[in-house]
């Protein structure tokens, strides 16, 4: 959903920058990277959900926790948007920069967190674990590829709020931001879409059992 926000962004450029007040350009401008942050925070869940039910243990609070995480990420870049229009000052933009760095970060730490996890448990399987060969490559790729993307959108969002050369608008810097997207969102959604292209429909649990319960 982001990756298509994004694309809609580039080929609407010109009309995106007609739009007024500016506000409403952030607004669509940081759309697609908060809608990018929602889908992969879903196959975080997913990963945290088998862990928790591998190991016989509830996933209510999970998703609550999902859900309210969401709400107050989607709240404050609510909040940063409604001060960049009472007052579209550099600090305010600048702090608005390091909300979605600080974001991307521990987006990251979540995939290193949970992907680590689900690779060691996977791992320790039985050797003749239906699948499991398969899986441990599946984990390992979309979790090394999501660390680094996220990791790599933080370190450059950083980088942009306190160098103004290292502009990461798509309106004025369409050839350049193009490459930065393709690396950092179109990129890595290609490549996880391909690897979990034969992803059951429905998680059987009985895939995930550790291999100390037999």
């Amino acid at each position: 959903m982001g990756v298509h926000a994004r694309c809609s962004i580039f080929a609407c450029r010109r009309l995106v920058q007609q739009v007024n007040p500016p506000i409403f350009q952030h607004v669509i401008l940081d759309l697609p990277g908060l809608a990018f942050f929602t889908t992969y925070a879903v196959l975080a869940l997913f990963w945290a959900e088998i862990l928790y039910q591998a190991r016989g243990l509830m996933t209510d609070r999970l998703r609550s926790g999902f859900y309210t995480i969401n709400g107050i990420v989607y709240a404050l870049q609510g909040f940063l948007w409604l001060c960049l229009w009472w007052n579209p000052n550099h600090s305010m933009l600048v702090i608005s920069k390091l909300f979605i760095a600080g974001l991307s970060f521990f987006t990251a730490l979540g995939f290193l967190v949970y992907g680590g996890r689900l690779f060691l448990m996977l791992k320790y399987f039985p050797l003749d674990s239906k699948g499991r060969q398969q899986k441990l490559r599946e984990v390992g790729k979309v979790a090394s590829i999501c660390f680094c993307c996220f990791l790599a959108r933080c370190i450059m969002m950083c980088f942009n709020a306190f160098n103004k050369e290292a502009d990461l608008d798509v309106l004025y810097h369409p050839v350049l931001n193009f490459f930065y997207y393709l690396l950092v969102e179109i990129l890595p959604s290609s490549l996880v879409l391909y690897i979990l292209r034969r992803i059951p429909a429905k998680l059987q649990i009985s895939q995930y059992q550790p291999l100390s319960s037999g």
